[in-house]
């Protein structure tokens, strides 16, 4: 189950589950993955971006994601 997705300034998306572990098949470039992760994750999923490699990761609503 997603528990969180990030996506990177350079359209990479990472996705974790409640463990902490990566997701793979949600991984990858954002139009690629964005569809199925949007569909798939739960209410409670959080969503985030990292960009300019801040030591902050910002989080977003699931419709700015």
């Amino acid at each position: 189950m997603i528990k969180t997705a990030i996506r990177f300034q350079n359209d990479i998306v990472v996705v974790f589950d409640k463990k902490g572990e990566q997701i793979p098949k949600y991984q990858g470039k954002y139009e690629d993955v964005k569809e199925s992760i949007l569909k798939d994750a739960p209410l409670e999923a959080v969503f985030a971006h990292w960009r300019d490699y801040e030591t902050d990761i910002r989080p977003v609503s699931k419709a700015e994601w």
